[in-house]
């Protein structure tokens, strides 16, 4: 340390390391490509102090998931063409953030569709219309929010 460094080395290491460190991961990527619904939900979380981001499709959502390194959950509607939540969650299994957590509603689902979505690892698979207060325990829980 000279007489000009306003940090000690100890200080300076320190600060090195957090601004090293990852990013929080407490974003929400929501997937909807009924607009009406997405806006809705989109404030909804918002409402409830959840970050989000949204997407309208698989395409979108991959892109975004790329781009943006604090999404730390996937919320996705089952049914979207041209390929629907359960093929997202697939791609999203085989890649790099494979343990990125999953949560698939749907207003139109078979019990085939639950059963594949369990054999994916998704958090929950929620029937809409949504439970809200549900939702949000699990979006919580898997970000590691406080209750409000």
């Amino acid at each position: 340390m000279t007489e000009h460094d306003i940090l000690t080395d100890d200080e300076r290491e320190a600060l090195k390391e957090v601004m090293q460190a990852p990013s929080a991961q407490d974003c929400v990527l929501l997937v909807e490509d009924d607009e009406a619904s997405r806006e809705l939900m989109l404030e909804l979380l918002e409402l409830h102090g959840i970050d989000c981001v949204a997407a309208s499709n698989e395409a979108e959502a991959l892109a975004l998931l790329k781009s943006n390194t604090s999404i730390g959950l996937i919320l996705t509607d089952l049914r979207m063409e041209p390929h629907d939540g359960l093929h997202l969650t697939r791609k999203v299994r085989h890649s790099e953030l494979a343990a990125l957590p999953v949560i698939i509603m749907s207003g139109n689902a078979e019990v085939r569709d639950a059963i594949d979505a369990m054999h994916l690892s998704v958090v929950d698979f929620l029937l809409k219309p949504i439970d809200v207060e549900r939702l949000l325990e699990l979006i919580r829980r898997e970000l590691h929010l406080p209750d409000q």
